[in-house]
């Protein structure tokens, strides 16, 4: 079973990125687009596990203390830069509370022997991928420049009240991505 954990996203940000996609999409049409109805934000992704340690995984989580805190979704950036852009992704800002949720979440799981991530925590949530061929290095190109215009964008914010251990199946067409269990933040 392929696990990650995760925040979920309300629905009017969710409406806001839509609308957003939309309108930039034509300008790298190349691109794999995300489809928005799987948008979260990443606190941990696991990967493939066997049915037992799921609970093991389950267990640990319950452990995880931490408050509700605000998310603001805004601005769009490249990874890993601009000028070698493979990913083009909108911001995720919180206050220290996201990036310590992810720490506590990544220190509850490496416990039971999930191995830790080697590269520091960033939140944002992935919009399109360039393409895997030669292309990719040109993908985004166009797409820069109409943005570069432009005020950066707001997406909304949300307050997060909860996280939640998500099941990822690879289908044809896409991921679908299942809530396993709520873990609240009190």
């Amino acid at each position: 079973m392929r696990l990650f954990i995760a925040l979920d996203i309300p629905e009017d940000v969710r409406e806001r990125l839509r609308q957003y996609v939309e309108r930039v999409r034509i300008y790298a049409p190349e691109a794999r687009w995300t489809r928005l109805e799987s948008l979260h934000v990443t606190l941990k992704f696991i990967g493939e596990v066997k049915d037992p340690k799921v609970q093991e995984i389950k267990n640990a989580l319950t452990q995880v203390q931490g408050k509700p805190f605000q998310v603001d979704f805004k601005e769009i950036g490249f990874f890993p830069t601009p000028r070698s852009a493979r990913v083009f992704w909108a911001g995720v800002s919180a206050s220290d509370s996201l990036s310590q949720l992810a720490s506590v979440v990544e220190e509850s799981v490496e416990k039971i022997g999930v191995a830790r991530e080697k590269r520091p925590y960033h939140a944002h949530l992935t919009l399109a991928r360039a393409p895997e061929a030669g292309a990719s290095r040109h993908c985004f190109r166009l797409l820069q420049e109409r943005l570069s215009s432009e005020t950066p964008p707001q997406f909304g914010t949300m307050t997060a009240q909860e996280f939640f251990l998500f099941q990822s199946q690879i289908m044809r067409g896409g991921a679908r991505y299942t809530k396993l269990q709520r873990f609240p933040l009190q």
